[in-house]
């Protein structure tokens, strides 16, 4: 490797490490009110889905395909099984889906 392209490594790195460590380094949460913990602590689950839910629309050319896909992984979800088998059954459903129609 060139060492143009490992200083810009270096330099992303730095650049996305940065704005994780300042709000721990500066926020002091301690003195927060409980409210607002518990609704910050539910933002990486709503980040996650906003980045998850176009990728189920477009994941194949019909659109249902990619509901029903969704829809199945909510359904395992919801009964709290672990995440590979929310993936895994989901993957298997469709691709029996797949070979029957």
């Amino acid at each position: 490797m060139s060492m143009p392209i490992i200083w810009m490594i270096i330099g992303m790195g730095i650049v996305t490490y940065i704005p994780r460590v300042l709000p721990l380094v500066m926020l002091q949460t301690e003195n927060w009110p409980d409210w607002s913990k518990k609704m910050l602590s539910r933002v990486p689950y709503a980040v996650l889905g906003a980045l998850i839910f176009p990728g189920v629309l477009n994941v194949h050319e019909n659109i249902y395909f990619g509901l029903i896909g969704g829809i199945i992984a909510i359904i395992l979800a919801y009964f709290s099984l672990p995440l590979i088998v929310v993936v895994a059954g989901t993957i298997g459903s469709l691709a029996v889906l797949t070979y029957f129609l």
